[in-house]
């Protein structure tokens, strides 16, 4: 899971919201509820912006008030990441995994709805498997 944090801020009747590892990221919600609601969406248009740009995803610190993305956003990031260690190319990906370059767009693209079977198979041509473990949370 990638749980990133944020910082809210009253802007005269709605609140604002940044994030300390993204400093491109502002949104903002009526309250704080709807802040921290839209922030999940916020940051997941900050890394997909970093993945088209072939830029690096930070890791994410520590905060007070955080927000985690959901699982698949998070997979799609290690993929990138792996990819960018390794100085492996969308076309080099196409490659080793015998597919055609719309395929290697839609694993990296956060906006769809990959199943997990595809993401398995491109972390494979890093010889890597995903693993899965539960752990309870106190919030």
């Amino acid at each position: 899971m990638l749980t990133y944090p944020i910082d809210l801020i009253d802007d005269e009747g709605t609140v604002l919201v940044t994030s300390p590892d993204f400093p491109e990221l502002t949104t903002y919600g009526d309250d704080r509820d709807e802040a921290v609601a839209r922030a999940a969406d916020a940051i997941e248009e900050a890394i997909a912006a970093r993945i088209a740009n072939r830029e690096a995803i930070p890791t994410p610190s520590q905060g007070h008030l955080c927000v985690t993305l959901p699982t698949l956003t998070a997979v799609k990031v290690l993929l990138h990441q792996r990819m960018r260690a390794e100085g492996v190319t969308k076309t080099e990906l196409a490659r080793r995994l015998g597919w055609h370059l719309p395929q290697v767009d839609r694993v990296l693209d956060i906006n769809h709805h990959s199943r997990l079977d595809r993401m398995d198979a491109a972390l494979s041509a890093f010889d890597c498997r995903l693993t899965v473990k539960t752990k309870s949370v106190a919030c």
